[in-house]
């Protein structure tokens, strides 16, 4: 059974994910550096590491379900909830699209869920917590009870404020304090 090793996490994401540059982010704002943890969540390492991790961060606490925004939450969810399978605990996943469907059922929010589950959505990063209250709303008006967000790492530009003044709940398995770098 896999067990999480942050040391193990915080190495893969600086070999694979950190890159240092002139980059524009999700939230519009300019930084020197980026992570790509789409290259941790889709490694073989990485993606044990982060499901150990987000399964540890929620041990008395599980809920029925767990997602984010596509795509990078996706191999996060993914992750998660096959470890949980191995580890026999009864943790689905669901999907929140960034505009729901235009055919089928027309659902922004896709998986095993019923209104009045209690949900988690993870992220791969926080910076302002923008993305992350977008998949809450959804998943909240797919009738998910969401209180918590869970992310790979925080870089700590005012994403856990945001979140938190939301009224919802952040764990991060890193900050970008752990990764050494200063913004």
């Amino acid at each position: 059974m896999q067990t999480y090793d942050a040391t193990k996490l915080k190495t893969l994401i600086q070999q694979h994910a950190l890159q240092f540059g002139d980059f524009t982010l999700a939230s519009g704002k300019k930084a020197s550096f980026y992570l790509d943890c789409r290259k941790v969540t889709l490694h073989p390492e990485g993606a044990v590491q982060i499901a150990a991790g987000m399964l540890q961060l929620l041990e008395n606490e599980l809920p029925d379900a767990i997602g984010g925004m596509a795509i990078g939450a996706d191999p996060i969810t993914a992750a998660t909830i096959t470890l949980a399978g191995w580890r026999g605990l009864p943790l689905l996943g669901f999907i929140v699209r960034k505009e729901a469907k235009q055919h089928g059922t027309g659902r922004q929010v896709e998986g095993p869920i019923a209104a009045g589950m209690r949900g988690v959505i993870v992220e791969d990063v926080v910076t302002s917590g923008g993305s992350a209250l977008k998949a809450v709303d959804a998943a909240r008006a797919a009738g998910l009870k969401i209180e918590r967000v869970l992310a790979i790492v925080d870089r700590l530009e005012g994403g856990r404020e945001t979140i938190e003044s939301a009224g919802l709940r952040l764990d991060t398995l890193l900050t970008i304090d752990d990764l050494g770098v200063t913004s």
